[in-house]
This record gives structure tokens, C-alpha cells and sequence, in this order.
């Protein structure tokens, strides 16, 4: 599924092609993906784009007459394509540009989403409840610590938590709770401020060479002009279960948490 860095280098990769473009044609070929298409997704027609930024996991396109709300699903792509191209099976829509380009979402599992927003679009309902960006000011430690006194829930699953801090999925959840030295297992509650100090440095460190490394391909995701991206050849736990630890050797373990596979060392992180 696309993380913060993955769709963070998708919203880098296809500004250029739509800032200062006009959206021409809106062309619909799913009008159901994990929400309906709105009808009003037509008022993108006629639109310059005048800049595209993030808010966790969605991509947000800024025009005079409202923002498009973009999300790509546990699956979902976007590539900058020739408009005349011929679509290819789970290609759902596409943005006609008036430089014959178009941007072109391709979703096998159908999860992402194409919505709209007049007025501040951080207010959408969507929106407004999501915590802070993990690599702006205001979140550290501190915040952190704060959130987590007298949670049981696990820290892994807290630092997951959109409503706490947005962008941290599996994949760098292990990854940075790694880098920290923190069992994953713990209850969220008992981590120290000292320790929530390192955790909020860490995931900041894993997300931002993520992005510089242009995400993770695993299965589904691509960048924008097709090409992988390649955080996984730096991955020191994730998926990485029975192999040897890369600091101390012992074997990496696995276990289940809400669903969810976690990898960890259970010699490195206490």
C-alpha cells in the first residue's frame, strides 16, 4: 500500500506536468472506486492548476474553483501519459491537460479515491481529524509523550494511528521503531519521553530518505513515470523475518499485531 513517501514522490513527480496547466477533460472510465465519483469532480474542467501539495496520504490539486482530493488506495497509481494513449484494464480516470498529457489513475483493487472540496479543503470530513504531518515543526517527542500517557494500545500501533500523526504505515513503522531500539510490542503508555525523543527524530530520518530514495516498491507501487522505487533495498526488518538482524546477527522475528505482520529484533529492541 503507498505510504507518505510514495505519495509524497508522486505529488513531487507530477506537479511539474500540472502546475499552470489547464485540466481540459475529466474522463471517467470507474465512476465507483472506495468512495463514488462525485458529479461535481466536473468543475476540474476548465481548471488551472495552480499547485499540487499533501495532506497525509492524499494528494491535493489547487484550483480557482475547489480542490481535488486524490488517494491511491492500497493499490492505486498515477502516471503522466500521451492523452491519446490507449487505457490499459484498472485504468480509472484520467486528467486531460492542455499540453496533450494526461494524468492517468490505475487502481487494480479499486481502494483509492477521486473526491472533491470547495472552500478549505482541510476541512474536509476526511481531513480535518488526521494529527500532524510527521516531517513538519511541532512534531516531536514531546507531542508524542504527551499523546501516550495511559494508552495500552502498542506503541507500533499508536505511531500508526492517523488521528495521532499521519503517514506512518507498516512498512517505516517497523523501520523506525528499529532505528530507535523499541520492542514493538510495548504499550505506548510506557515508553519514556527520552525514548519518544529518539522515536519522532527516527521516523522523521526513515520518511525523509524514503522520499530522496523515491518510496517502496513491493508489490503495487510505481512513481510516476513507471519506474520503482527504491527504499527496499534498504528495509532492515520489514519482511525480513528469520533473516539475521544487521546489527547483532540474531534472527529477525515476526509476529501479528491488529492484522498487521511486525517485524523486529528481539535482541536490538528492548
Amino acid at each position: 500500500m503507498p505510504e507518505l513517501p510514495e505519495v509524497e514522490t508522486t505529488r513531487r513527480g507530477i506537479e511539474p506536468w500540472l502546475r499552470g496547466h489547464t485540466v481540459k477533460n475529466v474522463c471517467i472510465r470507474q465512476p465507483t472506486l472506495r468512495w463514488p465519483v462525485p458529479d461535481m469532480i466536473g468543475a476540474l474542467e476548465g481548471q488551472v492548476v495552480h499547485e499540487l501539495t499533501r495532506r497525509g496520504k492524499y494528494i491535493l490539486l489547487h484550483t480557482g474553483a475547489g480542490v481535488g482530493l486524490i488517494h491511491l488506495g492500497m493499490s492505486g497509481s498515477l502516471r503522466i501519459v500521451e492523452a491519446d494513449l490507449a487505457p490499459r484494464k484498472h485504468d480509472h480516470f484520467d486528467l486531460v491537460l492542455d499540453s496533450g498529457k494526461a494524468v492517468r489513475y490505475h487502481d487494480p483493487r479499486r481502494f483509492g479515491a477521486l473526491l472533491w472540496a470547495e472552500g478549505d479543503p482541510l476541512q474536509h470530513a476526511l481531513l480535518r481529524e488526521l494529527g500532524p504531518e510527521p516531517l513538519d515543526e511541532g512534531f516531536d517527542g514531546d507531542y508524542l509523550f504527551e499523546r501516550s500517557r495511559n494508552r495500552s494500545v502498542s506503541v507500533k500501533a499508536f505511531i500508526m494511528n492517523a488521528h495521532i500523526v499521519v503517514g506512518v504505515g507498516n512498512i517505516y513503522a517497523n523501520e523506525a521503531l528499529f532505528l530507535a531500539g523499541i520492542d514493538p510490542r510495548l504499550a505506548a503508555g510506557r515508553v519514556s519521553r527520552e525514548r519518544y525523543g529518539k522515536l519522532a527524530q527516527t521516523i522523521r530520518q526513515i520518511l525523509t530518505y524514503a522520499i530522496e530514495c523515491g518510496g517502496t516498491t513491493l508489490r503495487d507501487f510505481v512513481r510516476e513515470d513507471g519506474s520503482p522505487g527504491y527504499f527496499k533495498l534498504e528495509l532492515k526488518v520489514y519482511d525480513r523475518a528469520k533473516l539475521p538482524c544487521v546489527v547483532c546477527q540474531n534472527p529477525i522475528a515476526q509476529i501479528t499485531q491488529g492484522q498487521r505482520s511486525t517485524w523486529f529484533c528481539p535482541i536490538c529492541q528492548i
